[in-house]
């Protein structure tokens, strides 16, 4: 058999082919957002049959579990016609990429390909691990221990310092979805969202001399997860529900159960805005079918009472009505002045 045909086995091909060959690079990447050492099989499999094994960094967290695994792992930084020199024979070089996904080397590669006159090895991207949905909030978790360490006035900040700003936080979130900025709306879940990630931050140190126990981001997502669960056995149970309504009475049905209250106004936040305020109390009131006639007194304040119970009953949110009113009167004052 002819060592040069196509049917030569690779042991048979002669010298000058086995130069000629372009070899492969096996660009690997992985993220830190996933424990060390947990990777693809792919990954494994490319890995083991590599001629050589790069990495840049030699702090690289995956490298203590790579020659665990008998993987030997140079610390090398190579330029791109160096890596496509090393694969020339047709060889394998896989590098483990940093953080930042080996931009210069991959640029450079970009660029000798585009020249024409090199011979290019076959270049393959192999994520080993990657990241599931809501693997961005372990860093802004990360970003917040570190803000909360070491930033002069996020390290001083209280529950009751930040109580304002949650209220405003979540008004300019409602201000977004009304206004249908889709832009503005993702920015505003984000400033909610480190709000809530703040007050877990500022919880996890407790203040024992005030009897405050300590707790974390992860108990606070571990029991609105078990809530929801548990409010909702039409998808998680046996319990069955094809309408709103029909769900509506699993959540309020296992909330009474949960809570044990006494009165259909406990839990309301006499705290929020008034015409808010008044919708809720008709919205427990109608839930609970009883009928309490609104108190026979005059004034604006029950006035605005009466047309608030009024909007809860047709289904209209008062609050947002009287925004949206005060727009179009915003914008009539604009018109006004030229």
């Amino acid at each position: 058999m002819n060592a040069n045909s196509p049917e030569a086995t690779p042991g048979e091909r002669t010298a000058p082919d086995a130069a000629a060959a372009p070899g492969r690079i096996v660009l690997l990447t992985t993220s830190h957002r996933v424990a060390p050492g947990l990777l693809s099989w792919p990954a494994w499999q490319a890995l083991h049959a590599a001629d050589r094994v790069l990495c840049a960094d030699g702090a690289h967290p995956q490298l203590p579990y790579l020659r665990e695994a008998g993987i030997t792992v140079a610390e090398a930084s190579p330029s791109a016609q160096e890596l496509v020199d090393a694969c020339a024979g047709g060889h394998t070089v896989v590098v483990v990429a940093t953080g930042e996904g080996e931009p210069a080397l991959t640029d450079g590669l970009a660029r000798l390909a585009g020249t024409g006159r090199t011979a290019m090895p076959e270049l393959e991207l192999l994520p080993a691990s990657y990241d599931l949905p809501g693997a961005r909030l372990l860093d802004l978790v990360q970003v917040m221990d570190r803000i909360r360490a070491e930033c002069p006035w996020s390290s001083r900040q209280t529950h009751e310092g930040l109580a304002k700003y949650g209220i405003e936080e979540a008004y300019e979130l409602v201000e977004a979805i009304e206004e249908g900025d889709r832009d503005e709306l993702r920015e505003e879940l984000g400033d909610v969202l480190l709000q809530v990630v703040f007050h877990a931050r500022i919880a996890e140190e407790g203040r024992p001399e005030d009897g405050e126990e300590a707790f974390s981001i992860d108990d606070v997502a571990g029991g609105i997860v078990a809530k929801l669960i548990h409010r909702h056995p039409h998808v998680f149970g046996d319990a069955t529900a094809t309408t709103p309504e029909e769900v509506k009475e699993h959540w309020l049905r296992t909330k009474a159960v949960e809570k044990q209250r006494t009165s259909v106004t406990e839990g309301i936040p006499l705290g929020q805005p008034g015409l808010a305020l008044a919708a809720k109390l008709a919205s427990r009131t109608r839930t609970a079918n009883l009928d309490v006639p609104l108190p026979p007194v005059e004034g604006i304040g029950y006035e605005l009472l009466a047309l608030a119970v009024r909007a809860e009953s047709e289904g209209v949110d008062p609050e947002a009505a009287l925004r949206a009113a005060a727009r179009a009167y915003r914008d009539a004052i604009r018109e006004a002045e030229g």
